[in-house]
């Protein structure tokens, strides 16, 4: 939260100062009905302009971004022309003079180069230009230039120079934050085939080797259990959206555990307790499955006698309870906080690092798991999962190529 807060104070305090010079230009005594000073509208007027012209920026420096910022920048600094260039060409030229474009790109090259913003006088044989001076504010990420703000006007103007380095920070501030975004998104995706290349081969080798042990002997029940493997890694191997829903979460671990079950036989029982209004819930990708799987994994496994597995999902107001508890083997709490640390290999605990993590990452830290275990004791473990996080969507029921 605090870095949240850091970067919105970044996004927002430069344009409270080109506020001001806007303010100022174009102040106005106001009518009777009017609350609050002319300086006062005009810095919520910049504000509002502002948050029209960000949600674009944070898709990154594109020609289509640029487009659609671009009227918003240049109403922020009241030129009569701007222009967002990325280190080759100009994205989009907002206003009178386009015919500068060439020129313009040609005296960007040191700014590019240096990351330091200037002001030149434009050379122009239009008689009826109304730009003669351009303003060059470089557009910085991780003090790596990725392309310039350039503002023209009538003449040269030390307030805008001031103003559109201002609102070049501001915009510097959104690429940044799609920067951050595409790199979170890059995470989750490269910790969900972290995951996939964790479990698959374990279960699929599992699974082929059930299916075909009733192939001779019960050849409907080896097509019944082929279908829902087929199911199974359908689901798993989708290509589409970080999140699902826990009904179709819940639906894979459906599949999975028939096949468990085929594996193991009446060594294994499961009860399922679920509210209907938790259904549609959305979570990450990925996120039960591992979990039930490593219950399976410590309830039989080193174990000789049955074991049970209950699942259950409650409504708690916000939330969504979801508990995964087994009465298996157990873990030792100091190699289970290992396995968290990311110390300790895939052998130590299916995926529980790894839906910590993605937990953690896209609700806050105090969303990861709640495990509670001990040796001989099984092991519960408790997810919550808020019913609405900014963000967290579902790419939609999946359904059959």
């Amino acid at each position: 939260m605090s870095g949240f807060l850091a970067g919105l104070c970044a996004a927002v305090l430069p344009l409270l100062a080109a506020g001001f010079w806007i303010g100022r230009r174009t102040a106005r005594p106001g009518s009777p009905g009017d609350l609050g000073t002319p300086i006062e509208h005009a810095t919520f007027q910049t504000l509002h302009t502002a948050s029209l012209a960000a949600p674009p920026l944070r898709a990154g420096l594109t020609g289509e971004t640029a487009r659609k910022s671009a009227r918003g920048l240049r109403t922020l600094l009241g030129t009569d022309a701007l222009c967002l260039t990325d280190l080759e060409e100009v994205l989009v030229w907002d206003g009178a003079g386009g015919h500068h474009r060439a020129e313009v790109m040609e005296r960007l090259a040191g700014s590019l180069e240096t990351g330091r913003g200037e002001a030149f006088r434009l050379s122009c044989e239009t008689p009826d230009c109304p730009v003669r001076w351009a303003v060059v504010a470089p557009l910085t990420v991780d003090d790596r230039v990725h392309g310039a703000l350039v503002a023209c006007a009538p003449r040269e103007s030390a307030v805008l120079v001031r103003a559109a380095g201002e609102v070049a920070r501001w915009v510097s501030v959104q690429l940044e934050l799609a920067d951050l975004d595409r790199s979170r998104t890059r995470l989750i995706e490269a910790e969900i085939k972290a995951l996939r290349a964790q479990i698959s081969p374990h279960f699929i080798f599992n699974s082929l080797a059930v299916i075909a042990s009733f192939v001779r002997t019960d050849p409907e029940r080896a097509r019944e259990l082929l279908l829902e493997f087929a199911d199974f890694t359908r689901y798993s191997f989708r290509r589409h959206g970080d999140f699902t829903t826990l009904a179709d979460e819940l639906h894979a671990i459906d599949h999975y555990l028939a096949l468990v079950r085929a594996r193991f036989g009446d060594r294994l029982s499961v009860t399922l307790q679920i509210a209907p209004e938790v259904l549609p819930v959305t979570l990450p990708f990925l996120c039960l499955q591992p979990l039930v799987e490593n219950a399976v994994k410590h309830g039989l496994e080193g174990k000789a006698d049955a074991c049970h597995i209950q699942i259950t999902a409650q409504d708690a107001g916000a939330e969504a309870l979801v508990v995964i508890e087994d009465d298996g083997v157990g873990m030792d709490p100091a190699l289970l906080r290992r396995i968290l640390a990311g110390e300790v290999g895939p052998s130590g605990g299916i995926g529980l690092s790894n839906v910590d993590d993605r937990l953690r990452q896209v609700y806050g830290d105090d969303r990861g798991l709640v495990i509670e275990t001990a040796v001989g004791a099984g092991m519960k473990i408790t997810a919550r999962l808020p019913k609405y996080q900014p963000g967290v969507h579902s790419a939609g029921r999946l359904t059959a190529d």
